[in-house]
């Protein structure tokens, strides 16, 4: 029997997952409203001063976009393992890191992009400078996957406990710092009218660091979770 190449078991994944999500599109819809809805909560629990929600949109975004991306790491893989997909995934003959790439994939299509396409909304309520929307809609579309792939590999290696939720955020935060500064950086500096490709590359060479050691992180922590 001829086994599908690498570029189809991805593809096959990626659609399945995405068939999948789409069937419970309000669950996927969660973090995205957790995100609108922490950053709408700041003009009414402080003020609606325009100058004051400009200086605190950058911080606000980043950490309403990391927060909504904890929510949404921790049931990544659950269903799987809990309906014993993960099981056959993990005998099956493709490597199991590019099956759980192309589940992260399909995670990110349908909670961090929806973050990056309403960042412009978002930053409006906040009174964030029309200059400095494509700046910060390039860093979230950098960051948001690196969010992601940290996520899910936090998420292979907790998913075994019962209560793992919050040693999930314990585990994550400190990694996906760096991620939360050089993006609140890059919404500041674009602000100011300075040059952010400095910061862009850096969150480019972030990303390309997590997609080079997430998949063989996810699956040995998976591994380890499934044992």
């Amino acid at each position: 029997m001829e086994w599908p190449g690498l570029g189809t078991a991805f593809w096959l994944q990626l659609t399945r997952d995405l068939r999948l999500a789409f069937r419970h599109i309000g669950q996927a819809a969660n973090p995205l409203m957790f995100f609108v809805m922490v950053t709408t909560l700041f003009p009414l629990a402080l003020s609606p001063a325009p100058e004051l929600l400009m200086a605190i949109a950058p911080g606000v975004i980043w950490v309403s976009a990391l927060l909504a991306s904890l929510l949404a790491a921790e049931s990544l893989f659950r269903q799987d393992i809990e309906d014993g997909t993960m099981e056959q995934l993990a005998l099956s003959p493709q490597p199991l890191s590019l099956l759980l790439l192309a589940k992260t994939a399909s995670h990110w299509l349908m909670t961090g992009l929806p973050l990056v396409l309403m960042a412009p909304i978002v930053g409006h309520a906040l009174f964030l400078p029309a200059e400095a929307v494509p700046a910060t809609m390039l860093a979230l579309l950098l960051a948001t996957p690196v969010l992601s792939l940290a996520g899910a590999v936090m998420a292979a290696l907790t998913v075994g406990l019962r209560r793992g939720g919050g040693l999930l955020s314990l585990l994550i935060l400190p990694i996906v710092m760096p991620v939360l500064i050089f993006g609140a950086r890059a919404t500041d500096m674009s602000m100011q009218g300075l040059d952010v490709s400095g910061v862009m590359y850096l969150l480019a060479a972030v990303l390309l660091l997590a997609v080079s050691l997430a998949p063989a992180g996810m699956s040995a922590a998976m591994r380890i979770s499934l044992d």
